[in-house]
C-alpha cells in the first residue's frame, strides 16, 4: 500500500484559516520541507475543515491561495509531493460519509476540541461535531504511514486507527492501513510575544501576539521590541522564571542554529534592548527570501492553478484504490455497472 517511490507515505494538512506565523514556520511548514527527503509527502490543504466555522466567500479564497503560495515559497516541491486543496477531491467528502456510519456518538462527543469549540453544544453546527470522521478519512484515503501530530491532534488520530482497525476487523480484510504517529525532532515552540505562556497561534485576534510570515520588516521590529520580558536584565534560559526571554531566545535560536548556551554566552551582561535588536534582525533576514518568493507566486495565479490542478488530479488516483476497497467490502455495485 506504499506509494510508488517506496519511501513511508507521510500526510500533513492545515486549514486555511487565520493568519500563518513564525511559530507556524517554525514548528511545523519548516518541518514538512525537510522531511520531503525522506518520505513521500501529501500535504493538503484542508479547506473543507475551515468551514466548521462560518467564512466570509472572498476572504476564504484569498486566504486559500495566500496558505498555498507562502508553503511553495517556504520550499515545498509540488513536482515531486503531492500538495492540493482538500475540496477538489470528492474522496475525503464520500469517505468522511461511510466512517460516520462506523462511528459511534459518544466517541464524538468525547471529542475535546469539540467540546472546547462548541460554547453551546445544542447549536453548533453538525460539521464541527463530525469533523474528526474527515480528519480521518484524509488520512485513510492515502494509505498514509505517519501523520505528523501535535497535542491537540493525537486524540483525533487515535480516532482513526480505531475506525481504521473497526472496518478491517467488520470485513476481516486490510481495508484501511492503520497509520502512526509522527513525532518530529523537538524544536522550538514559539509563544505568544505579549503572553509567552501561550503558545503563539494563527488564529489569534491580536496582531502584537504574534509574528506573520507575510510581516513587513519594520512590523517585525517593532513587535519584537515590544515583545514582553521580565524582571531583570539578563539574558538566560528559564521558561519558568523567565518566559518572556526564553521565547526570544527560542526565535533567536530557531533562526540562528545557535544552542541557549551559545546565546547566552553571546549576550552576557548586555541587557535586553540590544538582544531584542538582534533577534528582529535575524527575522527579518530569515523570511527576507520566504516573502520575495511568495510576492513572485501569489501573483502568478496561472501557476498556482497548475500546481492545484496537478495535485488534486494525482491525489483523485492516489485516493481511489482505499475507497474502492471499502466500497467492494460494503457491498455496493461496482462503479463501472453505471455505463
Amino acid at each position: 500500500m506504499t506509494a510508488n517511490s517506496g519511501k513511508p507515505v507521510l500526510l500533513s494538512g492545515s486549514a486555511p484559516s487565520g493568519i500563518l506565523t513564525i511559530g507556524n514556520y517554525i514548528g511545523a511548514v519548516r518541518n514538512w520541507v525537510q522531511m520531503q527527503q525522506d518520505y513521500d509527502c501529501i500535504f493538503i490543504l484542508v479547506d473543507l475543515h475551515a468551514i466548521t466555522v462560518r467564512q466570509d466567500p472572498k476572504e476564504l479564497l484569498q486566504r486559500s491561495y495566500q496558505f498555498i503560495a507562502q508553503y511553495l515559497a517556504c520550499g515545498l516541491d509540488p513536482e515531486h509531493h503531492i500538495l492540493f486543496a482538500q475540496s477538489h477531491v470528492p474522496g475525503h467528502s464520500q469517505l468522511a460519509w461511510l466512517l460516520n456510519c462506523y462511528t459511534q456518538m459518544g466517541q464524538l462527543s468525547r471529542m475535546t476540541q469539540f467540546k472546547d469549540k462548541a460554547q453551546n453544544a445544542e447549536k453548533a453546527n453538525v460539521g464541527l461535531f463530525a469533523y474528526p470522521t474527515l480528519m480521518a478519512a484524509d488520512i485513510l484515503l492515502y494509505d498514509a504511514d505517519l501523520v505528523p501530530v501535535g497535542e491537540d491532534q493525537k486524540q483525533h488520530l487515535e480516532l482513526t486507527r480505531d475506525l481504521a482497525q473497526r472496518v478491517n476487523n467488520i470485513y476481516n480484510a486490510e481495508i484501511f492501513k492503520v497509520p502512526e504517529p509522527y513525532i518530529p525532532k523537538v524544536g522550538a515552540r514559539i509563544m505568544s510575544l505579549q503572553e509567552p505562556t501561550k503558545k503563539m497561534s494563527k488564529s489569534d485576534k491580536a496582531e502584537t501576539n504574534y509574528i506573520a510570515l507575510l510581516d513587513e520588516p519594520k512590523r517585525i521590529k517593532r513587535k519584537i521590541m515590544r515583545a514582553v520580558t521580565d524582571s531583570g536584565e539578563e539574558i538566560k534560559w528559564d521558561p519558568e522564571g523567565k518566559p518572556g526571554v526564553a521565547n526570544l531566545m527560542s526565535i533567536h535560536s530557531a533562526f540562528s542554529g545557535k544552542s541557549f548556551a551559545e546565546i547566552e554566552r553571546a549576550y552576557g551582561g548586555q541587557g535586553y534592548g540590544g538582544f531584542k535588536g538582534d533577534v528582529a534582525e535575524l527575522v527579518v533576514e530569515s523570511l527576507a527570501p520566504i516573502q520575495k518568493r511568495y510576492h513572485e507566486i501569489i501573483d502568478d495565479k496561472v501557476y498556482l492553478n497548475n500546481v492545484l490542478r496537478d495535485g488534486a488530479e494525482r491525489a483523485c488516483v492516489r485516493s481511489q484504490p482505499a475507497l474502492q476497497r471499502f466500497h467492494d467490502a460494503i457491498g455496493f455495485i461496482p462503479a463501472q455497472l453505471h455505463g
